[in-house]
């Protein structure tokens, strides 16, 4: 086992991992995939840890699609940050290397969390005293700024910076319901706009037939029929046809 544990390993890293050359070259999965890869126990236990936390308040309040989708968004935008810098060569940053950890999401759902929960008070583990959430996440901005500038980071601590971001998009400019809301809502919006013009050209095909046998009928703007006045139908003005 020990012998192919290096090589599992390295499959691993060379697959799931965030290595924006090979994104550029067509693995587009691993801007999902590196979130699921963690250097250390360490890494993992603290970004589950925060997402547990965090979590259980923004799920409570958006449901499990939206706070799910929120996650996976900040998780794919810190990705396409990381991979926009790494070209720049920004402070050494190198497009061959590869990048692991849910941080980008943990910190895109740290940022929500700062705007929606401003201020609610939480204990800042492993501190025993509590602070408001927007001191936090401010906190926690300077602490992701100045680790841009330590030279063992790397290209990694992009990603921190970029779940921040994206989680500010998510907050002030997405719909309030979710993305697949909101899609939904287009979609079916652009079906039934689709089947109201269908049922127009239909009608204006059924006025054409009648006319052509001396016939006359209406239709709203709609494309829906509008039957005609008591006073223009024979035998008293029954639907049937007939008197009692």
């Amino acid at each position: 086992m020990r012998i192919f544990a290096p090589i599992v390993v390295g499959a691993m890293q060379e697959w799931l991992a965030l290595i924006p050359v090979a994104v550029m070259h067509g693995r587009v999965w691993q801007v999902v995939t590196y979130s699921l890869l963690h250097a250390t126990f360490g890494h993992v236990f603290f970004n589950m840890l925060t997402l547990w936390f965090i979590g259980a308040y923004l799920e409570r309040d958006w449901g499990s699609r939206r706070f799910i989708e929120c996650y996976v968004f900040c998780v794919v935008g810190a990705a396409l940050v990381t991979i926009a810098i790494s070209y720049t060569h920004f402070l050494g940053a190198n497009p061959a290397i590869g990048t692991v950890g849910a941080s980008g999401g943990i910190f895109g759902l740290l940022m929500a969390f700062g705007i929606l929960y401003a201020d609610q008070e939480m204990f800042l583990f492993p501190l025993p005293f509590r602070i408001k959430a927007k001191y936090l996440v401010g906190i926690w901005v300077v602490i992701a700024i100045v680790a841009v500038f330590e030279p063992a980071n790397g290209v990694a601590v992009f990603a921190h910076l970029g779940g921040l971001f994206f989680g500010y998009l998510w907050v002030k400019f997405l719909p309030a319901r979710g993305v697949s809301c909101a899609a939904s809502e287009r979609f079916f919006g652009a079906r039934n706009s689709y089947y109201r013009w269908k049922r127009k050209r239909a009608a204006r095909k059924f006025q054409v037939y009648m006319r052509d046998h001396d016939r006359k009928v209406s239709f709203d703007e709609h494309g829906n029929y509008i039957p005609p006045d008591d006073n223009d139908k024979p035998n008293g003005g029954s639907k049937s046809g007939w008197v009692n």
